[in-house]
């Protein structure tokens, strides 16, 4: 009877009797098949999406080795085939590369898969069928509580979706150091959970501040009563805030006489420096008379004209803070002026007499004068004929 082949690893079977003097041969590479079974390594390059593992009688073949790392760039997901009726063990490593999945399979029946990110190695078992996996997920058995895992990992992979959960989580147990630098946004964030005192001091910037987010509620009290102030007095504090406000009396400090001068004068002008208002009364020197001019043929003299009387004004005008200003008080015939506030003119003279009496010379005027009095009536010590001035300044409101 010839020799037949084993269903697994494809050894021959002699029967008693046959293969006279090639005993030895044969015995020693059934040897051979049982060591690839046992402790054979294969690499073998992947250059298609389908590749079939053989495993041929009493022949060195690529399915029956123990050990086996695929290697080959993916540009598909491939598959490997094992012939179906075969029962045996492997250790596999995927070496590929390319993300795509890579499928053991036995004709017909389940794969075993590695998915797109899994280059490592598996354990696997054919039950003549299928194929299956031996790894963590499919062991049984536990870790005693006694025991230390050392440096074992158990990568993403290995872990279900839903097995890490806070109670499995050790208090203070995840660190700064293992947050990734995106992780942390603003909906993992519960509402009112970042108080004061997990804020840096330098933290929160007004760059960080939304425009018109910060309301009256937000700001500190000064103490100062909210209301309206008259002639107030104010503290204001470096930081631009208000502390502290009262109110004065209206129209405190009133009209002060600074300056009274007769002309003909001239200088310069410097208000207190809380003066906000000037009142000033200003008188132009008068025109100078005609002259008296006789003629021999004339029956006799005559009287020149009259001058012009000086114009005269009162104004009464704000300033702005400092106020220095030049001033000129004119003599006879010379106008009167301060500077940005307002100027009188001088009369003008009366005309010469000839054989009748002369005409008198034009008042002159005060152009934008607030009022226009009587200057005799104000002035008491005022020499005739020349200009005059006088300045109060109000301090008040």
């Amino acid at each position: 009877m010839a020799s037949s082949f084993s269903t697994d690893l494809k050894l021959e079977l002699m029967v008693t009797g046959e293969n006279s003097g090639t005993w030895g041969d044969k015995t020693n590479t059934n040897l051979n098949l049982l060591q690839q079974a046992i402790a054979g390594y294969q690499s073998i390059a992947l250059t298609s999406t389908n590749t079939t593992l053989v495993m041929t009688d009493a022949t060195i073949s690529d399915a029956r080795n123990a050990v086996i790392e695929f290697t080959g760039t993916l540009a598909a997901n491939a598959t490997v085939f094992v012939a179906s009726g075969i029962e045996k063990t492997y250790t596999i490593k995927n070496s590929t590369t390319g993300a795509y999945t890579l499928a053991l399979n036995q004709v017909g029946g389940a794969s075993v898969i590695w998915g797109t990110t899994e280059k490592n190695i598996k354990g696997v078992y054919l039950n003549g069928t299928n194929a299956n996996t031996i790894d963590l997920s499919t062991l049984g058995g536990a870790i005693s509580t006694s025991a230390s895992i050392g440096d074992f990992v158990i990568g993403p992979n290995e872990l279900d979706t839903a097995s890490v959960t806070s109670v499995k989580i050790a208090s203070f147990a995840v660190t700064s150091a293992k947050l990734d630098t995106s992780s942390v946004t603003s909906v993992k964030v519960a509402s009112f959970a970042i108080t004061s005192a997990a804020l840096d001091t330098a933290s929160v910037t007004s760059v960080k501040i939304a425009s018109a987010a910060v309301g009256t509620t937000q700001l500190i009290a000064t103490g100062v009563t909210a209301a309206t102030y008259t002639a107030a007095t104010i503290t204001v504090a470096a930081d631009g805030r208000i502390t502290s406000a009262s109110s004065g009396s209206g129209g405190a400090g009133g009209f002060v006489p600074t300056r009274t001068t007769q002309g003909p004068s001239s200088g310069t002008h410097t208000a207190a420096p809380t003066a906000n208002r000037l009142a000033v009364y200003m008188y132009a020197g008068d025109g100078n008379s005609g002259a008296n001019m006789y003629q021999p043929m004339c029956s006799g003299p005559s009287g020149g004209g009259s001058g012009g009387t000086g114009g005269y004004g009162f104004y009464n005008a704000p300033i702005v803070q400092p106020f220095s200003q030049p001033f000129s008080v004119g003599g006879a015939a010379q106008a009167t002026n301060l500077a940005n506030v307002g100027t009188v003119n001088q009369g003008n003279s009366g005309n010469n007499a000839f054989i009748v009496p002369g005409n008198p010379g034009n008042p002159g005027n005060a152009p934008g004068a607030t009022l226009v009095p009587t200057p005799k009536g104000f002035v008491t010590s005022w020499t005739a004929g020349t200009g005059y001035l006088a300045i109060f300044e109000n301090t008040g409101t």
